[in-house]
């Protein structure tokens, strides 16, 4: 089993809403047990027009799957939710994001892993730290500078 972090986030249709479904949807991934999901937390949306703010959260998963598999698995879940992948960084019904995978460093045309914007967004790392406050990253940095270094983003928890 390899534990992984995965990034939730939604400003469409029952935000929240959103968020609890796509939990429970994640907890029947094949292969897959969730271990534990952070408290959800608004923050201002990042993205081009006006846009309502987002709810995110972040979920902790062991997994049998490998990496691309289970970006499979959290793309049919998007999917089932109604995401339409038409305006990059624009509103969205769900954003599901694999922030880590194990220790791994991946970097292919459908995945990067670590998720190469983490460190700047606030409504990731905060709800990361709750759940795993010691982590280190696959380089060896520590979460806990991350915090310290992001720009804050009027993050509020929920």
């Amino acid at each position: 089993m390899t534990r992984c972090y995965i990034g939730l986030g939604s400003n469409l249709a029952d935000p929240a809403g959103q968020l609890h479904s796509a939990l429970e949807d994640i907890a029947r991934i094949p292969h897959t047990r969730l271990e534990a999901s952070s408290s959800l937390y608004s923050s201002a949306p990042i993205g081009p027009g006006e846009q309502p703010d987002y709810v995110n959260a972040v979920a902790c998963v062991d997994t049998e799957l490998a990496p691309e598999a289970l970006l499979d698995a959290l793309q049919a879940i998007e999917a089932e939710h109604g995401r339409e992948r038409t305006l990059r960084w624009g509103a969205r019904t769900l954003d599901l994001d694999i922030l880590l995978f194990g220790n791994e460093q991946l970097d292919s045309a459908r995945l990067t892993v670590p998720h190469p914007r983490m460190g700047e967004r606030n409504f990731v790392l905060e709800p990361l730290a709750e759940l795993a406050p010691d982590l280190q990253l696959p380089d060896g940095t520590s979460l806990q500078v991350l915090l310290r270094l992001c720009p804050p983003n009027r993050l509020q928890r929920l």
